[in-house]
């Protein structure tokens, strides 16, 4: 039962888990900011572009789209019933997370934290927040069937557990600078 959900908890957040790491391989160009400040401190960063909002959005939709393909052959693979996307939960999860991360941004720099600084729990959660918002407004009864309140329990739990583990091993692979 709980390897069930967590199954499906996995599944179901894959659109949402994905842009982040799309628009970093990506990204680069013009940041959303235009290098503007408030007061003293920019309100993004570099680390916040356009081509990199774009590309991790597409990634997660399309994702989506083939996780839609083969939801069947996995689905009895795995003894579990997964569920598809979709197109406008697949695109409110994509565009969510990276909203949520662009806010995360937002709030270290108002907060003082440098690009790259860690920022427990928000560094965690921010991108779910964003997805789990986008996507139950952009398919109210499709959240409602597909979020129920173990799923979501298994999200908050499970994300943070995974976002540590891929982020230390992409450090010691020398893909991160820093293990956060």
């Amino acid at each position: 039962m709980v390897l069930d959900l967590v199954a499906v908890a996995f599944w179901t957040m894959l659109p949402a888990y994905v842009p982040n790491n799309a628009a970093v391989l990506a990204g680069g160009g013009a940041p959303i900011d235009g290098g503007r400040t408030w007061g003293d401190r920019r309100l993004l960063g570099d680390g916040k572009t356009w081509r990199g909002t774009a590309a991790g959005t597409l990634a997660g939709v399309a994702l989506a789209l083939v996780c839609n393909a083969v939801v069947d052959p996995v689905s009895a693979f795995l003894g579990v019933s997964l569920p598809t996307f979709p197109l406008p939960a697949a695109v409110g999860l994509a565009f969510g997370a990276m909203v949520g991360d662009i806010a995360a941004s937002f709030l270290k720099r108002r907060s003082g934290r440098q690009r790259g600084a860690a920022f427990p729990g928000l560094d965690q959660l921010d991108f779910v927040v964003g997805a789990l918002l986008f996507a139950a407004a952009f398919d109210l009864p499709w959240f409602v069937e597909t979020f129920s309140l173990p799923i979501l329990s298994v999200v908050l739990v499970l994300t943070p557990v995974l976002h540590v583990t891929t982020n230390i091993a992409a450090y010691v692979l020398g893909v991160k600078n820093e293990p956060w």
